[in-house]
């Protein structure tokens, strides 16, 4: 008897199963990504204070960041920083060490996963490149208020990996942990405001 082949789909809360090989845009709720991202932790769990800094929490950020890089970028672009690292609601956040090891074949799920989820809400599959290269900038940025805040890096070695942000891009930007569910509740909040601006 033939050997079935492995399982490649999960079940979401909501019911929807997703196809990680082919995944569909009607197999997308924001209420998923948004509970996925609340509680998969960012920096491997290496971060301090009593909840771990969510992917969800970091996404708010990003766009937060997109927001003051570019004033009056528009609804579109800042759902779509919002949600740049949604695949990682299924695939977890893989810190790039890890991705390097793991190969070419994280990106190919990552990249099928984020046209999946880009479809659903109305962005362009693939990202023009400018707005990809600000998001990317956005969250280099976030990264290095991250490893300075939260994870226990000096200052130094922030600078060295990340980039010194300018002083005045991050002025008052304090992170703060919250439970999973409020920042999920949050996250939501966010995509919603930003739909109805479509």
């Amino acid at each position: 008897m033939p050997k079935a082949p492995p399982r490649a789909w999960q079940r979401m809360l909501s019911g929807r199963r997703l196809d990680l090989l082919d995944p569909t845009p009607v197999d997308i709720e924001i209420e998923d990504i948004a509970h996925g991202l609340a509680f998969v932790a960012r920096w491997n769990g290496q971060t301090r204070g009593d909840y771990a800094y969510s992917v969800a929490e970091h996404s708010l950020l990003v766009e937060q960041i997109c927001a003051r890089l570019a004033p009056g970028w528009g609804a579109r672009w800042q759902l779509a920083a919002l949600l740049h690292d949604a695949p990682e609601y299924v695939i977890g956040d893989m810190i790039s060490p890890v991705k390097a090891a793991v190969g070419p074949g994280y990106g190919a799920l990552d990249d099928r996963l984020t046209a999946a989820i880009h479809l659903r809400f109305g962005l362009p599959a693939v990202l023009p490149k400018p707005v990809k290269t600000l998001i990317k900038q956005a969250d280099r940025v976030s990264a290095w208020l991250e490893a300075v805040q939260l994870a226990g890096f000096a200052e130094a070695d922030a600078d060295r990996f990340f980039g010194r942000p300018d002083a005045a891009l991050t002025a008052g930007l304090r992170l703060v942990l919250r439970p999973p569910v409020e920042v999920r509740d949050a996250f939501t909040a966010r995509h919603a405001e930003l739909m109805a601006a479509l």
